[in-house]
């Protein structure tokens, strides 16, 4: 059974630390776990997914080997099923601010909360660090924030009926004014320009949905708001022609992306590039500091892919590069879950009998 720290504040001496519980955190707990290495897992958030739940939990991924397709959410729960036998303890809402190397050659690891940790290895996992949603710069519109303005969508319900306004550009703001047409009253997708960043097919069939009158495509910005009741009623959009029209509306999503922030990463003496931690090299994806190991979106190489499935590689390798910190008298050795009589008790299933 996986267990939610409840006591922050406390002590823990352990084999692992692993900051961030996205997905390829969640993984990193099992490949640790087939090497009988137990883990504690941190995460600023409350709960675990990482920006898959925080942020699309659910959006289709479809590039999950033998999953054709799963939400973000369905994919934290697997995750989450599968390394139920290695007993992670996660440590959720509070952020790492502390990692010292010890004169042991262990570190000292401390929280936001004040939770402390002994550890032998590091993995950080922790995605595009300490993300915030990049808000819109309107006087008076964060007044409606939580309640008709959202910048990610947690329950989707919510929004079907209403007359709603999708502002950007991108994969994001596509998706999700598609995902609305024929739920809510209306659809307006608001973006600055012609151009959009978003997959090709999703740009057309946003298109042909305006063409059927499915929808609505306003390029201009929006340079004030309306208030009726107390409540957001309208934007002021200024199109490139000079004009400012009125928008009517009852709720606004904004996509503009995140603000990736690594935030107390920066100080802990790792080799940083453009916001992202250098690894030494593809073996081990260990960092310039023996013991601290990034794998995921957090991480930079030649040749790096930000892909789900490339982490879950990363975390792999990882766990072997960090074996030899945990036992440093023992021989590791490659073994596999479908053969392995070890790795069967390890995960509490039974050795299949091959004829």
């Amino acid at each position: 059974m996986n267990i939610v720290s409840t006591t922050p504040g406390g002590f823990h001496e352990t084999d692992a630390v692993i900051i961030g519980a996205g997905p390829v955190g969640l993984f990193q707990v099992f490949e640790l776990g087939l090497l009988e290495i137990k883990a504690h897992v941190i995460d600023s958030l409350a709960a675990v997914g990482g920006q898959c739940v925080e942020l699309y939990p659910d959006k289709p991924i479809y590039d999950i080997p033998a999953i054709p397709s799963c939400t973000g959410q369905e994919l934290t729960d697997g995750l989450l099923k599968q390394i139920e036998p290695f007993g992670p303890t996660f440590h959720l809402g509070q952020e790492v601010t502390v990692v010292q190397k010890r004169e042991d050659g262990r570190f000292d690891v401390e929280t936001s909360l004040g939770t402390k940790f002994i550890t032998k290895t590091i993995f950080i996992a922790a995605g595009v660090g300490s993300f915030q949603p990049r808000t819109m710069k309107t006087e008076g519109l964060d007044a409606f924030e939580g309640s008709q303005v959202f910048y990610r969508v947690k329950d989707p319900a919510q929004f079907e009926g209403k007359n709603i306004v999708v502002c950007g550009g991108g994969d994001s703001a596509l998706d999700w004014a598609l995902n609305f047409v024929g739920k809510a009253e209306s659809v307006v997708l608001l973006h600055r320009r012609e151009d959009f960043r978003a997959a090709p097919a999703s740009v057309a069939k946003m298109k042909q949905l305006c063409e059927d009158y499915e929808m609505q495509l306003i390029i201009g910005q929006v340079s004030g708001i309306e208030q009726k009741d107390g409540k957001l009623s309208e934007l002021r959009v200024t199109g490139a022609d000079g004009v400012t029209r009125r928008v009517p509306l009852d709720m606004l999503l904004v996509f503009y992306g995140l603000s990736p922030k690594l935030g107390p990463i920066a100080e802990w003496g790792l080799d940083i590039e453009r916001k992202q931690l250098k690894v030494v090299s593809t073996e081990k994806f260990e960092t310039n500091v023996p013991g601290i190991f990034a794998v995921g979106d957090i991480n930079t190489y030649p040749g790096k892919k930000k892909l789900i499935l490339s982490g879950f590689h990363e975390a792999a390798l990882a766990a072997f590069g960090a074996a030899p910190y945990i036992f440093p008298d023992k021989k590791i050795h490659m073994q596999y879950t479908t053969t392995s009589p070890k790795l069967h008790k390890v995960l509490g299933v039974e050795s299949p009998v091959f004829d």
